[in-house]
């Protein structure tokens, strides 16, 4: 059963193209090719990965944090209550009102008690600032390291400058497996597994599932790239997508140290990178590299679809986060317009410049958009914001 399993496993109409076997792969003095065997690395580099990343967390991370005086926001204790928490952990963290009656009876607990209980026990599983200030600094960390090494892999490279260089000779490619493409390979794979296997105490992310999905579908790619050969497209795909992710990871940490101007600059550039890298440069170049070059060699065959799917499921989590990350954006520029028009407004009534400024922007929005713009050395007890309409 197993060897029958083995035998369709390794069946090489899966792997390879027509007129192409196993034995064309076969190592010789002056080439080296890759093998399944290899991956098994990605493994311990991915245990290697975690625990490099705690030692940084503790010993780099959270003394970073105590200079930039990130502190975790204190949260009431909900009061210990067996039945209350065996029902937060067993059945559900919101409970529908039938349910909040049933626990009153159970409980002898008014109903606004039994709320305020569930709330403050959520509050409790909530990760605090300093958690994702570290996890954030982690990843930000890793993503600079691979793109310098990426860069470093591949600037000398032909296949860099000209797409058509990915397939010359393909599968049987001069310089085939370079040890670069190796470790390259065997890092990213590792950070990945990691990612998986740390899933369970990371902070829990909204987009959950849809990080689930890229970082399986990523190790799919990666591992069935580095088996039919196709190492010279896995690298490239490998660096358009960490180049971005260190802008994300980074406007992250500063937005946990209340770096906010220089957070809001690296998004927008991040949003601007994003676009052209995910949206532009991985579609119309990677993708089609993919999709047109190969045939103009070879017949297709499982190999060139299974490839050319796990790419488009990439790419439709890509127009995803796309989606989010423009909501994002527009909500920011949006709120900054709005700002800056009622601080025009409310200046060019308080000099009787604009006198119908009341009647475009609310004087109690007015002083709140001055007041929030106001450093924080300025907002003293003794010091009021008057509207216009009291001024």
């Amino acid at each position: 059963m197993l060897q029958t399993l083995g035998k369709w496993l390794w069946w090489e109409r899966l792997w390879l193209p027509a007129n192409v076997s196993w034995s064309d792969l076969t190592d010789s003095e002056d080439r080296v090719y890759a093998k399944a065997s290899h991956l098994y690395a990605a493994l311990p580099c991915a245990l290697c990965m975690l625990l490099v990343r705690y030692a940084f967390e503790r010993y780099l991370a959270t003394p970073l944090a105590d200079i930039w005086e990130i502190r975790d926001k204190v949260h009431f204790t909900a009061e210990p209550n067996p039945l209350l928490e065996k029902y937060f952990s067993s059945q559900a963290r919101f409970p529908s009102q039938a349910d909040v009656r049933s626990l009153c009876k159970k409980t002898s607990w008014p109903e606004k008690r039994i709320q305020v209980w569930f709330r403050r026990r959520r509050n409790q599983e909530r990760p605090g600032l300093r958690k994702r200030f570290c996890e954030a600094s982690w990843r930000c960390v890793f993503y600079v390291l691979a793109f310098v090494y990426g860069v470093l892999a591949l600037y000398d490279k032909p296949w860099l400058y000209n797409l058509k260089e990915v397939w010359a000779g393909f599968p049987k490619q001069a310089g085939s497996m370079l040890p670069c493409q190796y470790w390259y390979y065997t890092l990213e794979m590792g950070f990945y597994v990691s990612l998986l296997l740390s899933l369970s105490f990371d902070v829990r992310r909204k987009d959950f599932k849809e990080q689930v999905i890229h970082h399986t579908a990523t190790l799919t790619l990666l591992s069935f790239s580095w088996i039919s050969n196709y190492i010279r497209i896995g690298t490239l795909v490998m660096a358009v997508h960490d180049c971005s992710d260190i802008l994300l990871e980074g406007a992250k940490v500063f937005n946990y140290a209340k770096w906010h101007q220089t957070a809001n600059a690296m998004f927008v550039v991040f949003t601007v990178l994003f676009m052209a890298t995910r949206l532009i440069i991985f579609p119309f170049w990677l993708i089609h590299c993919t999709l047109v070059y190969p045939l103009e060699d070879y017949a297709p065959f499982f190999g060139y679809y299974f490839f050319n799917v796990m790419l488009s499921v990439l790419q439709m989590l890509h127009i995803y986060w796309a989606f989010l990350i423009s909501r994002m954006l527009y909500k920011f520029i949006f709120s900054q317009v709005c700002v800056s028009l009622c601080i025009f407004l409310y200046l060019s009534k308080t000099m009787q410049i604009l006198p119908c400024a009341h009647i475009l922007c609310p004087p109690s929005l007015l002083s709140l958009s001055v007041c929030c713009l106001l450093p924080r050395e300025s907002h003293r007890p003794t010091m009021t914001c008057k509207s216009p309409s009291s001024a």
